[in-house]
């Protein structure tokens, strides 16, 4: 009975490993000249990625640990869709920067850097939040989509590293290698697609049209939760 119990969650953590790596693997190939230039001319990057990473690393490790209901709470999401919105819709009303990844300032990597550990909470967009908050320190539109996914890669892997974690504790069956892969694949290719399409949009200044989608999506979320 236990094992029943148990394979459910066993199966959901292998799931979201895949999609991690497929993920990770997509913002790599997308990103390589990039994450090459860090051994260049941005080397200063690394640092400023660091600092980045630490409010995600203070808030983030804790709470996935405790695996706290809020994060898998269809309600919290209700609430937070529309407060992507707002972040995306604000977002237009910023002069676009001129700043580049490596122009920025500690305290500003810092400050994106809260952006992403606040989008741990489900129906926070961690793209768009990271996005955003580049653009309010000033970054050029590419500059801001680049730093804010070169940001996620501690993200992601760190996040795949503690669902591993948990698996190995829970020592599942195996799982077909097969089945991981086509998944691992897929997930790649849709988030390498995605990454694409939006950073096109965000370079031509289209962004906040996701905004309309998720302001609806809220109230809908809502509505099917309580009524």
């Amino acid at each position: 009975m236990l094992e029943q119990l148990g394979r459910p969650i066993e199966e959901k953590l292998t799931v979201n490993i895949v999609l991690h790596v497929g993920t990770l693997l997509a913002i790599i190939v997308f990103y390589w000249r990039r994450l090459l230039a860090l051994l260049g001319e941005d080397r200063r990057v690394i640092g400023l990625i660091v600092v980045g990473s630490i409010p995600a690393a203070v808030i983030g490790i804790p709470l996935k640990i405790s695996a706290t209901p809020l994060l898998e709470s269809p309600v919290t999401a209700g609430f937070m869709f529309p407060l992507t919105g707002v972040l995306l819709v604000w977002s237009t009303r910023h002069q676009v920067g001129q700043t580049s990844c490596r122009d920025l300032r500690y305290g500003q990597a810092l400050i994106i850097g809260l952006f992403q550990a606040f989008a741990i909470l489900p129906g926070i967009s961690r793209s768009g939040a990271t996005i955003v908050a580049g653009l309010s320190m000033g970054l050029k539109k590419g500059e801001a989509a680049a730093f804010s996914f070169l940001l996620a890669i501690p993200a992601i892997g760190g996040a795949g590293l503690i669902e591993t974690l948990h698996l190995l504790k829970e020592s599942p069956e195996g799982t077909p290698l097969v089945a991981l892969g086509v998944g691992a694949l897929v997930s790649f290719l849709v988030g390498w697609a995605s990454l694409a399409w939006l950073v096109n949009w965000l370079q031509e200044g289209r962004l906040y049209r996701f905004a309309w989608w998720v302001l609806l999506l809220g109230p809908a979320v809502l509505a099917w939760q309580f009524l």
